[in-house]
């Protein structure tokens, strides 16, 4: 098993979960984080501590989707992130929005 992040995590970005984790799996996006399903050592502590709820195990039912995009941009296109950084100021606006992949998903690297 592995943790996932998932589409609620798009334009909100909150960071609270890079704080906690002890293995630094974490890696930026333009508008979302993924984790490295590799590098993560099932811990669980991410979890409870995002906001909008975007990180799940990847044992929940209808999350192998997640669980590439988290693989394939973790280990070939974004950087690594060790410490929480800024929300973007408009993340509460997109918070509760749905199905925002289709409509903001970005394929590029935060910017550094």
């Amino acid at each position: 098993m592995t943790y996932v992040v998932t589409e609620a995590c798009i334009k909100c970005k909150y960071m609270d979960c890079v704080e906690v984790c002890p293995v630094d799996c974490f890696y930026e996006g333009e508008n979302m984080l993924v984790i490295n399903p590799d590098e993560c050592i099932d811990c669980g502590v991410c979890e409870p501590e995002c906001p909008v709820e975007a990180i799940l195990p990847d044992t929940e039912k209808g999350l192998e989707k997640w669980l590439e995009l988290n693989r394939t941009y973790s280990t070939n296109a974004w950087p690594n992130i060790t410490r929480k950084g800024d929300a973007p100021g408009d993340a509460d606006d997109f918070k509760d929005e749905k199905e925002k992949f289709a409509k903001y998903f970005s394929d590029k690297p935060a910017a550094r």
